[in-house]
Order: C-alpha cells, then structure tokens, then sequence
C-alpha cells in the first residue's frame, strides 16, 4: 500500500469514485465541510482512509478470518424498518461499503465510532463498558450460532422481546409532520430536474411507490442530503400524497467498496444484495438493488432503492437513555454477528476460534490505536480547509449535535 497524507488521500479516492458513478459536486462540496465539524463526523465520512490505515495500524487484526461485511460500521449505522408482516425491526441499514474484510474491522470500526462520540459527550457510558458491551452482543450470538444452529438466532424484532429498544424507537418517530418537513428543508433536499434521473432509476421508485401514478397526487422529485459517507453521491427522492397521506421513495448510486480502491484493485463487485440475503435479518420488502449498464456500457450503474417513512429511521445517539447505553451497545454487538453469520458455518467457527484466543482488552486497545489516528487527520482536514473547528453545540441534555 502507497502512504500518503490525507488531503492527498481523498482527491485519489473521489477521482477513483468518478470513474464508477457520475458525483454530486454540491453534495461532495458539502460533505468536506461537514468532516470539519468534528472527529465523529468525519470518522464516518470517511471509510475510505479507514481503509487505508486499517491494515497499518492494526496489523494483528488484519489477518483474522474473513466474513462479508458491512465495512462502514458505526454507532450510527443503525435504524428501523418494517418487515413484510409491518413489524418493527431494528439492526444494520447501510451496506455500502460491504465487502469480504476480516471480522476484527467491523467491530474495531465500531468500538473506534464509540471512542469518538463518548469523547464529545454524544455518549455517557465509559469506553471500556462500551466495548465490552459489543464484544459479548457479538460472542454470545456467535456462540449461539454453533450451539443451536443459525434458525435459533434471531433478527432484533421490536416489540415482545426487546420492549426498551421499541419504546426508544417509538420516542425517535416524533412528530411525523417534523420527518415530512425535512423534504421541504433546503438544508435537506434541492431542486434537481427530472430528466437527471435515469430512466430506469425513476421507473424503480415509481414502481415501488403504492398504487398507480394516476393515484398519486403533488409527486415532486428532489436530490436528497443525508448521511456523510455518502455525500456526494447521487441520491434522488420522490414524495407523494396519496389516501390522505405522504409517501416517499428515496434511490441512491452504489459503487464497489472503498476496501478495494484501498487495496490497490480497480473495482470490485457491490455486495449490497449479498449482505442483506445472507446476514440473519428480517428484510424490509421495499427494498431493491438495480443493476444494469451505464451510458458507455463499460461498468454496471448501480443503484439501491427503498421505502422513506417517519417509522424507518435511524436512531439518533442523542434520545438513548443513559441507563440504557450498555444494552444499546450489546444489541449492537449482537447485529454485527447476525450479519457475519451470513458468511456460513465454516467462518463462523474460524471467527469464534479466533476470537477466543484474542485474549481481554484487544478491541478497546485497538479502537483506541484508531481513534487517534482519526483525531489526527481530522485536525490535517481542518487546517487543509482553514476552517474553525469544532462547529458542534450541545443540546439541553448536554449531549452535542
């Protein structure tokens, strides 16, 4: 691998980006700024100098057993969604970056999300707790894997079985007028003209809205600001009325991995699909990956559509209760696993082998190891842009925003 400093790493990387999606300058313009405002948010914009620095600073973890895995992970990769029979069901909802990478990346990327936002007062609980949460979520569900066999794991069905995390849910829905008011905010959604969208792009959302278009009334076509590793890229969504209600379906470009233009590799193939069929997990059926050539007929143009609605939401670090943070970090430890154990018995018993001789406190020494690291170029990025950093405020509770 070819070390460089940071600047010089993301003008490589987004160069690499425009040769597999047709990029979003605004949305890229603002994602620099926002990796700006402080460590956390630029630790998840940036999985791609993860992905660099990774096998560098945690040489020992880099040769552990491989499973397909989500890549990105973080404390706020994590949301709600309904599944076919409406239930509410919370775990993993971005798959970006999934690729086959050893199992220590995503819970080192995990416990390193964690360092960062306990760091700037997001989080309560104690780093060491933290990272013991996520390790036993993880090594229980593993264990219980090979005990029992994959069909006695079970995906993290709200309601019955974990009442605190439903009610959490519940408090993170809100209003729904302030989630539909977000598709009217220009800080959220800007004016893009229909005939950017791809043909088949629209055609899919369409599809996937309920009824006809004939139904649909006031269907308006926006681009989309969310999220920050995927700023940048293009992201449309369309909003209708239709019976009495809002209803919105959202698509976004996907490309091959960051771990594989930081490996060296021209692309590689997008395992989107692969991650949700094979991970323990009850699917959101408004869901769909499309696949088919772009323009020059030279790459796939790839793209991922899906449901937008107040009850599918990510679940913001600031409404979880102090005293549940510990259980927080357990169930995410435990989504991880679900997710891992798609890669099949065989792995399963690689990791946990693994695992086992690890011995006590090499997630939280490790995370620590990058936590630094990613301090450390945050502070690269903002002398880069001449900025002032540390553009965060904290809320009543004392939690920043």
């Amino acid at each position: 691998m070819v070390h460089m400093n940071f600047v010089d790493s993301t003008r490589q990387y987004e160069a690499w980006l425009s040769t597999h999606m047709r990029l979003d300058e605004a949305g890229l313009e603002r994602k620099h700024h926002e990796m700006a405002r402080d460590p956390f948010r630029f630790f998840r914009a940036t999985f791609y100098r993860w992905a660099q620095t990774w096998p560098k600073v945690c040489r020992e973890l880099n040769e552990a057993p491989e499973v397909l895995a989500v890549g990105d992970l973080h404390v706020e990769n994590f949301g709600t969604w309904r599944d076919e029979e409406g239930r509410l069901v919370w775990g993993v909802n971005d798959f970006d970056e999934a690729c086959e990478i050893p199992y220590t990346n995503d819970l080192v990327r995990l416990a390193t999300s964690a360092k960062l936002a306990i760091d700037l007062d997001y989080l309560q609980i104690g780093y060491p707790e933290a990272c013991e949460k996520i390790l036993d979520g993880y090594d229980d569900t593993i264990r219980k894997c090979l005990r029992e066999g994959r069909e006695k794991v079970r995906p993290i069905v709200l309601a019955e079985r974990n009442e605190w995390l439903y009610e959490l849910a519940l408090k993170q829905v809100g209003d729904p007028d302030d989630f539909w008011g977000k598709f009217e905010d220009p800080s959220k959604v800007r004016d893009v003209d229909e005939a950017e969208i791809p043909r088949e792009v629209k055609r899919a959302m369409i599809d996937l809205l309920p009824g006809d278009v004939q139904d649909l009334a006031y269907l308006t076509w926006n681009r989309r600001h969310a999220g920050l590793g995927s700023l940048g890229r293009q992201r449309f969504v369309a909003v209708a009325e239709w019976k009495g209600g809002k209803v919105a379906r959202e698509a976004k470009s996907l490309c091959p991995s960051a771990w594989h233009w930081a490996g060296g590799r021209e692309g590689g193939p997008v395992r989107y699909e692969d991650a949700l069929d094979q991970a323990v997990r009850c699917p959101d059926p408004c869901v769909r990956v499309l696949r088919h050539p772009d323009l020059s007929g030279k790459v796939e143009d790839i793209w991922f559509v899906r449901r937008l609605s107040a009850d599918c939401i990510k679940v913001e670090l600031d409404s979880v209760p102090d005293r549940k943070e510990d259980e927080l970090f357990h169930a995410m430890g435990r989504e991880t696993a679900n997710i891992h154990i798609g890669a099949g018995e065989s792995a399963v018993r690689q990791v946990k082998r693994d695992l086992d001789r690890r011995g006590g406190h090499w997630l939280e020494k490790a995370a620590a190891r990058m936590s630094e690291e990613t301090k450390q170029e945050w502070e690269e990025w903002v002398e880069h842009l001449g900025v002032r950093a540390g553009h965060h405020h904290r809320n009543g509770n004392g939690r920043h925003h």
